[in-house]
């Protein structure tokens, strides 16, 4: 993609974009004097640096992809069944399968052990921990093939368990993301970023919360 490309691509100011090629920021390279950005290298970039990334860019970002239907994350992907306040996990490892047992729950999986693996895989590279005690595991990209349809998955550890988080706290709020599509995979990742800075408070995660509907 060319800086406007990605500019429109990532609902940002194409100068913007010029600025942090020019700094090292973004991963582009110049192609003829001008830059240019490998989709699937952005894509890494994106899922990588959402955290770090300042709220006017996370809300633009989730704005451009989400084409005005903001609402639909929670409402249509989070089903009661995918929710559980006391998940039996003691480890890393165990809060993955138990995330993946939540999405079986459903009835919407179609192959658990693709996703477990992508997830594996995805926490190899580096951890979807946050600071204040969040973790958003997800794919490195999205898997239409193993659900019938996108879909989240919510689960608390009162005690909290290591999960590679930035602050190298304990996390205990883990949303899992199964998406079909980069757009999609995208606006969630970018609205629970969104939620975990302006909404919720370390405490917060680990209090007792109120239902989901």
């Amino acid at each position: 993609m060319s800086i406007a490309e990605l500019a429109k691509h990532i609902g940002m100011d194409a100068r913007e974009v010029k600025r942090m090629a020019d700094k090292g920021v973004l991963p582009g390279m110049r192609v003829g004097g001008e830059w240019r950005f490998n989709r699937a290298r952005m894509l890494d970039w994106l899922q990588h640096a959402m955290h770090s990334l300042d709220e006017t860019h996370i809300h633009n970002l989730e704005r451009a992809m989400s084409a005005g239907s903001d609402d639909a994350i929670f409402h249509n992907l989070l089903a009661p069944e995918a929710v559980d306040m006391h998940l039996p996990a003691k480890s890393k490892a165990s809060v993955l399968h138990e995330l993946v047992r939540l999405a079986d729950r459903t009835g919407l999986v179609y192959d658990a052990h693709a996703i477990v693996d992508a997830l594996q895989q995805r926490e190899a590279l580096y951890s979807t921990g946050l600071p204040n005690g969040f973790a958003f595991p997800h794919p490195r990209t999205p898997l239409p093939y193993a659900t019938a349809e996108p879909l989240l998955c919510l689960g608390r550890i009162d005690a909290g368990v290591p999960f590679g988080a930035p602050d190298g706290g304990l996390t205990h709020l883990f949303v899992l993301v199964c998406c079909h599509d980069e757009r999609g995979h995208l606006q969630a990742l970018a609205r629970l970023a969104l939620m975990s800075t302006r909404i919720f408070r370390p405490s917060f995660a680990r209090s007792t919360m109120p239902p989901t509907r």
